[in-house]
């Protein structure tokens, strides 16, 4: 009968995430489409990596994916619900190793109804596959650590032995541990070809494992790690020096990729519980999501109290992260998405009773509803924006942030709106124009331009100016 429950849960998990898929891309995913589009495998690597702030793998693999299954918004989407489908069975086995099958299918159910969750497995970005492979690599740890579980390898496997004799000699065998070793080092090195904020992670893990003095198995997972950092270490120095000067040019970069502050600090259980969700008044939409954040976040203490070693790795990489912060700002709550999964394993650790789990998934629920069923919760809608744009027209943006652009409207000529010429009419889309610090309006007023018209597409704003 559980099987069929469990079933039950990853269709319907599966199901939802179909719900507004086809939404706008914004600004980050239509980078992803068009790279996919328009560089090969080696061209990612070597033109288009340099430029970026990310590890290639994940780009690699949607050059693949979209090879494949083409480029619409769902199909750029997709490996992102199915990372988060396979993210959600890995926390029902670690829970079940932890607990029983009982508190692992509502630590499965926490997790694959999150609201924040649900929305970055219908985001064309590597979140979800970071987060696939770093609870990946957790659970092998604790299999590491606690010994083997009876649904690994299947039951049909020798109780020893992983694999099969090469020539007939026990030697040649790969003992169940050995196996599992190499699994974590394959896992620690894919996340951090797909996403550098696994350093995180990979360094609360090292940590661990240094005070519980486990020099051995440290030793021992070192090598994918490594091996990861030395193959990416040219690229980061690249990625580096260019995020100089875009700091150099873009004037407010640092407000936008997360400082070391309290404020930034308090979005980590606040969007963890609450996803992305947020309505009007605003005095109560704070009231009640903070209301519903103390009441998460009170039996993740209660599960932290059950099992530190959960409570650890779940709070260590945030803590890694402030610290660094100091030097490179990137404190963002998504960066830090691959922690929600040892949050719901500690939130069906820290329940005790069917009444609070039941109100606990309601309110994951319920909040995952309205992201998916009310549009001013979705994306920037570009693609509202791209049909009513004029054709024929130049459209003035940040050249850098006009990507939505290029994917929905092709034929569109963009110019960079720090670079106008004289003409009678201007059409502006002014996006991000606050982070490069640069007063549009006030340049337009002084040559003799009027805002005539201004309209908003869910965050967007288009602009006509004349003269």
């Amino acid at each position: 009968m559980r099987k069929y429950t469990i079933l039950l849960i990853f269709v319907s998990a599966f199901v939802i995430r179909f719900i507004s898929l086809d939404q706008s891309l914004w600004l980050d995913e239509a980078t992803t489409a068009n790279v996919v589009q328009q560089y090969g495998f080696a061209q990612i690597i070597q033109n288009f990596s340099p430029r970026d702030f990310h590890p290639p793998l994940y780009y690699l693999f949607m050059k693949a994916w979209t090879n494949m299954f083409g480029y619409s918004e769902i199909a750029l989407r997709f490996p992102s619900i199915i990372f988060s489908l396979l993210s959600g069975w890995v926390v029902y086995l670690i829970a079940k190793r932890l607990a029983n099958k009982k508190v692992a299918l509502w630590a499965a159910v926490f997790f694959l109804f999150n609201p924040l969750i649900i929305y970055y497995s219908q985001e064309a970005r590597m979140y979800m596959m970071a987060t696939f492979l770093l609870t990946s690599t957790f659970y092998f740890i604790l299999e590491l650590l606690t010994g083997p579980a009876a649904t690994f390898p299947p039951a049909s496997a020798p109780p020893t032995y992983v694999g099969v004799r090469a020539v007939g000699s026990p030697s040649s065998r790969v003992t169940r541990q050995q196996f599992t070793l190499i699994l974590v080092n394959i896992f620690l090195f894919l996340s951090l070809l797909t996403f550098y904020g696994s350093v995180f992670f990979i360094l609360a893990l090292y940590s661990y494992l240094l005070v519980k003095k486990k020099y051995r198995l440290l030793v021992q997972i070192l090598p994918g790690f490594v091996a990861g950092l030395l193959l990416v270490s040219p690229l980061l120095q690249q990625q580096f020096a260019n995020s100089k000067q875009v700091l150099a040019i873009v004037v407010n970069w640092t407000t936008v990729l997360g400082q070391a502050t309290i404020k930034n600090l308090l979005l980590f259980p606040i969007k963890f519980a609450t996803g992305r969700v947020s309505f009007e008044p605003k005095i109560l939409s704070q009231v009640v999501l903070g209301l519903w954040t103390v009441s998460v976040f009170y039996y993740v203490a209660k599960g932290g109290l059950k099992n530190r070693r959960m409570l650890y790795f779940f709070a260590a990489p945030i803590a890694l992260g402030f610290i660094f912060s100091f030097y490179k700002p990137l404190l963002q709550y998504f960066r830090f998405l691959y922690l929600v999964p040892f949050m719901t394993v500690l939130v069906a650790l820290g329940t005790r009773t069917k009444t609070q789990r039941t109100v606990l998934f309601l309110g994951f629920f319920l909040l995952s509803l309205v992201y998916l069923f009310d549009p001013n919760q979705h994306r920037e809608d570009w693609k509202a924006l791209s049909k009513a744009l004029p054709k024929d027209t130049k459209i003035y943006i940040i050249s850098s942030s006009s990507d939505p652009l290029k994917y929905y409207r092709p034929d569109v000529v963009i110019a960079d709106i720090r670079s106008i010429k004289n003409g009678k009419e201007l059409h502006v889309v002014p996006y991000t124009t606050d982070i490069y610090g640069y007063d549009y309006q006030r340049v337009y007023k002084s040559k003799g331009y009027e805002l005539k018209e201004k309209r908003n597409f869910r965050g967007l704003i288009y602009e006509r100016w004349t003269r």
